[in-house]
């Protein structure tokens, strides 16, 4: 399958996150007070919509990978969102107002690039006209509940614009998101042979 087609720098960011984690401890004894540090950002309480919003970020990426060890079939694609759920991740623990070297936010070309893989997914799949069940194989199962995880973060996004000031493109990303996940969902039941099962109201 043709790989998503995400800007380079999130394919290398990742290296640069992975280069500082290998000196990092597991633990530092700083969240004991019920407290986090954002990045350059100061600490905040564990309950934040921010922390929240990270917390759905970082579940979501868990979801991926649960799928990806049930055998996705498009699993070099949700490995490159993997990473871009990091970039997203660090975008969001950073406020707007704060200054890091180290940080690239989320842009309009991530968001047109997930665009254009839910159009070469859907142009592979039959038209939908009814709503579906969600399941099928355990992959498209388990990328259905990423999707509404996806969904979960995008809720706490909003709640947290209503009160700060987030980047531009973040929303219109997950919600992107989303709707590429249950494409993707619907991919993968479509490669192994397996029709939607539609609702019977």
């Amino acid at each position: 399958m043709p790989l998503v087609n995400l800007p380079e720098q999130y394919r290398t960011d990742v290296l640069y996150w992975q280069g500082c984690c290998a000196t990092m401890k597991l633990y530092t004894r700083g969240g004991d007070d019920g407290t986090t540090l954002l990045f350059a950002g100061g600490r905040v309480p564990k309950t934040h919509l921010r922390v929240a919003a990270c917390g759905a970020l970082d579940e979501l990426n868990a979801q991926l990978g649960l799928a990806r060890s049930l055998g996705a079939r498009d699993d070099d694609c949700l490995a490159q969102l993997q990473s871009l759920l990091l970039r997203a991740g660090a975008d969001l623990a950073t406020p707007q107002g704060a200054r890091s070297d180290h940080i690239r936010r989320i842009d309009a070309e991530t968001v047109t690039c997930l665009e254009a893989e839910i159009d070469r997914l859907d142009a592979d799949l039959p038209p939908l006209t009814v709503f579906i069940l969600p399941g099928g194989t355990a992959a498209a199962a388990a990328l259905h509940v990423a999707r509404t995880v996806c969904r979960r973060a995008e809720r706490q996004v909003v709640a947290l614009q209503a009160g700060e000031d987030i980047g531009p493109h973040l929303l219109p990303c997950l919600n992107r998101l989303s709707d590429l996940l249950f494409a993707l969902a619907r991919h993968d039941n479509y490669l192994a042979g397996r029709d939607d099962e539609p609702w019977e109201s």
